[in-house]
Formats: structure tokens, C-alpha cells, sequence
């Protein structure tokens, strides 16, 4: 079946995360982003994608140069729509969803509590453009603090248990967004596999 092609979303499964900011007046705000990737694996850089470069959360980037994503559980999936409503600047959005704040440790800006892992950012680069008059951008942020929770995270080969974790994910449809979560399938393959000497030139990176 042919579909249009910017019904991308029908087909791709999205993270939901939950990127929090501050006005230059101190206000908390909270908005739900979807639009996100690592940029390459020996990076520390994280791009967002937000439309319209009109919302509270894109001027706090601009204005404070830092931002946190928070990756939310299923049990959050409650708080979504609650953040993604347009309210006015002023409105503080941990209040309006009933989350916590989480403290960060190397930015101002707080995380949200509940989560089970979070990318304290500051700004690196944006890319601002348009598509066929609609204008968006593209927001890179440098990780400078990443944490995820003890019980999810194996620190002896960096996995995570994505069971227990159950990331909150979502698949769109033409009325709105159908959240679900993930499944481990129990296969594994190391990265040395795509190479020709199966070994992993990166490998450096991730020893203690």
C-alpha cells in the first residue's frame, strides 16, 4: 500500500521525551519532543527538530543555552498531553502536569523526576530554515551530564534493561499518536561485526 509521504510518522516509531527548559525570568517549562537522534556514536551531541521556532521552548534554548531531555517510563504517559498544550510563557508546566522537578548537576535548568534517564545540554549549534514557507529548526545540544537509574543500567557491558525501563514510545496515526513501549528480543551482535577484522574501532571508548 502507497501512503503520502509525509506520513513518515505512521510507519516510524518515535521516542516520547520530555525536554524541559528556563525563561530568562526563571520559568519552569516542560514540552514533549519526539524529533530527536544521537548524532554519530563517537559523539557526545544530540540534535532536536522543533517546527514552527515559535514555542517557549526553542526561545529558552536560544535565551539560556541549555536544556535537559528526560526519557519517561510508560507510567508517564499520562503527563504528555499536558505539556504539549500551547499555554501562556508564564505558566510553569511541572505544575500544570503534576511533575517534580529533578535537580541537575551541570546546568541550572532542572529534569523531570520519574524518568529513567536524563541528558543535561548545553547549546551547541542551530539550524534555522524553512520548507515551503513553514519555518523550523534543527537544535544540536552537548551532553554534558548523562544519568540513567541504578536499576536499569548494567554497568559491566552498558546495557539497559529496556523491560523494566519501558520506554515510552509512540506511533501516529490521521487522529493523533498511539503510545506503546518496546520489547527486548534477546539478540545481540557486537559492533565488530561490520567490520572486516571484527574489530570495533571505538571499542577504546567505552573502557574504563
Amino acid at each position: 500500500m502507497q501512503i503520502k509521504n509525509f506520513k513518515r510518522e505512521s510507519i516510524i516509531p518515535l521516542p516520547v521525551t520530555f525536554i524541559s527548559t528556563l525563561s530568562p525570568d526563571g520559568v519552569r517549562n516542560v514540552a514533549p519532543y519526539s524529533c530527536l537522534m544521537p548524532i554519530l556514536r563517537p559523539f557526545d551531541l544530540i540534535c532536536v527538530a522543533t517546527a514552527g521556532v515559535m514555542r517557549d521552548t526553542f526561545d529558552n534554548m536560544k535565551a539560556k543555552e541549555e536544556f535537559v531531555i528526560s526519557l519517561p517510563g510508560m507510567d508517564l504517559a499520562g503527563s504528555v498531553m499536558p505539556t504539549a498544550k500551547f499555554v501562556p510563557p508564564e505558566v510553569n508546566e511541572y505544575e500544570l502536569a503534576g511533575l517534580d522537578e529533578k535537580s541537575s548537576q551541570k546546568i541550572e535548568t532542572p529534569g523531570v523526576d520519574g524518568c529513567y534517564a536524563w541528558m543535561e545540554c548545553k547549546l551547541h549549534k542551530i539550524i534555522a530554515d524553512e520548507y515551503d514557507n513553514f519555518p523550523y529548526a534543527l537544535v544540536m545540544g552537548k551532553v554534558v551530564h548523562l544519568e540513567v537509574r541504578d536499576d536499569i543500567y548494567n554497568v559491566e557491558d552498558g546495557s539497559w534493561d529496556v523491560e523494566k525501563a519501558q520506554p515510552l514510545m509512540m506511533t501516529e496515526s490521521n487522529q493523533g499518536m498511539h503510545f506503546c513501549t518496546v520489547k527486548d528480543m534477546d539478540w545481540f551482535e557486537p559492533y565488530g561485526a561490520m567490520f572486516p577484522n571484527g574489530k570495533d574501532p571505538l571499542a577504546g571508548m567505552y573502557e574504563d
